[in-house]
């Protein structure tokens, strides 16, 4: 009977994360993205998160989502770490709330409490994938040989993931890697989707005259996270040499992050202050898209990619991409749709721009393929996947407890 009130009422669920809006990343964008495109399919999901400095809190009860203390995290002070005794008193907290399922989004305090408060109900509790954390930890972690640190993450995902009822993967690429890693949990492969509001382009000139940006010179872009594992520095060497060609190129930084100081240094012993600029983190829904307009080529070199949200982010409006096919990102650029994959070597790379710069038609060719593309990777299509993993999973764990019941009664 109880099983049977659950599959006529609105699924509930709880959706836990140590990154969350205003943060922004690939993550916290994710969060956002699933939040609205379930609310639409009748899914009710309640998001606990850290509270950050200046975090609406009015707007969040609106959103459903509950904000528990946190502090900064050391070498990081963009993120936050919540505070244990809170998380381990949300069951309580949370009490008059009836889950389905809890949805986990980050590995690490969000992961235990998330999983503690699931086995407590009896409910399954499953988490996205969204960090490639092997190629990632050396870059924060120094003091430790690469090949440890490799090996701890893992050993941590294998476990992680192995006490997991199921785990969402971002991409193809990303699903096989933990495979490698012996995880056993079935993997689903759903990506994050792309709302409606992605493709309305922006003011490019406007963007041009606010930063001081001549119409001549040509823009190549990077957006995202200013952080070491991002490979800027890379895209910098790139620069050098591509200028060679085009001395009117500029590459334009649009992100924050923990590796902003580093960059400018290089910038600075490079001799490209005229050549880069950074304007900092830009708002999605203004200055950002008319960013994206003002650019001819996105430029991307990432490595770590679990998907490369960013890249079809840039697609959605028009701008061609040149980026290093990595993990997660190969499965946007390698249909060659508005995408081209960008040779491995500074000097490879930069001819591929200077080649594309030098043909319009061809970028314009790509900006129309590129828009036709991303609009495959719609939100309300990876939402329904998404909707549809949750009833499978919670049905299949429904019907194991049954059966359980079932066995202890028959004693």
């Amino acid at each position: 009977m109880a099983n049977a009130t659950r599959e006529s009422r609105r699924m509930h669920v709880l959706m836990i994360s140590d990154v969350c809006a205003p943060r922004v990343n690939g993550v916290s964008t994710s969060i956002q993205t699933f939040h609205a495109a379930l609310a639409r399919l009748g899914v009710r999901v309640t998001v606990v998160a850290p509270d950050y400095p200046g975090t609406d809190h009015e707007a969040d009860v609106a959103a459903d989502i509950v904000r528990l203390p946190a502090r900064a995290v050391p070498l990081d002070p963009e993120d936050r770490l919540m505070w244990w005794g809170p998380l381990a008193d949300l069951d309580r907290r949370l009490a008059s709330a009836d889950f389905d399922l809890v949805h986990v989004q980050t590995p690490f305090a969000a992961h235990y409490a998330g999983l503690r408060l699931a086995r407590a109900r009896g409910i399954p509790c499953i988490a996205t994938y969204h960090t490639h954390f092997e190629e990632y930890l050396f870059h924060y972690v120094r003091f430790l040989p690469k090949g440890m640190l490799r090996a701890a993450a893992r050993a941590l995902a294998r476990h992680q993931c192995n006490a997991l009822d199921a785990v969402v993967v971002p991409s193809r690429p990303m699903a096989a890697t933990l495979l490698d890693y012996g995880v056993h949990t079935p993997l689903h492969v759903i990506a994050t989707g792309l709302p409606e509001s992605q493709f309305v382009r922006g003011n490019g000139k406007q963007f041009r005259e606010h930063w001081g940006i001549a119409p001549e010179r040509k823009i190549a872009l990077f957006v995202g996270r200013a952080a070491f594992e991002k490979n800027i520095d890379f895209l910098f060497d790139m620069l050098s040499l591509a200028l060679h060609r085009q001395p009117q190129l500029m590459l334009v930084i649009a992100g924050e992050g923990p590796a902003l100081p580093a960059l400018r240094r290089r910038v600075s012993a490079l001799r490209l202050d005229d050549a880069v600029r950074f304007v900092g983190y830009l708002p999605r829904d203004g200055e950002l898209r008319d960013c994206y307009a003002a650019a001819d080529v996105f430029t991307f070199a990432s490595h770590t990619e679990t998907q490369g949200l960013v890249l079809l982010e840039a697609m959605a409006i028009g701008l061609p991409v040149l980026a290093i096919p990595a993990l997660g990102a190969a499965e946007i650029i390698l249909p060659r749709r508005g995408a081209l994959a960008a040779d491995d070597t500074s000097e490879g790379f930069a001819a591929q721009l200077v080649a594309l710069l030098e043909r319009p038609a061809k970028l314009a060719a790509m900006a129309e393929e590129a828009v036709i593309f991303a609009r495959e990777w719609d939100a309300a299509t990876q939402g329904a996947r998404l909707a549809t993993l949750y009833r499978d999973v919670s049905r299949a764990s429904a019907v194991v407890t049954d059966r359980t019941l079932a066995v202890a009664t028959s004693r």
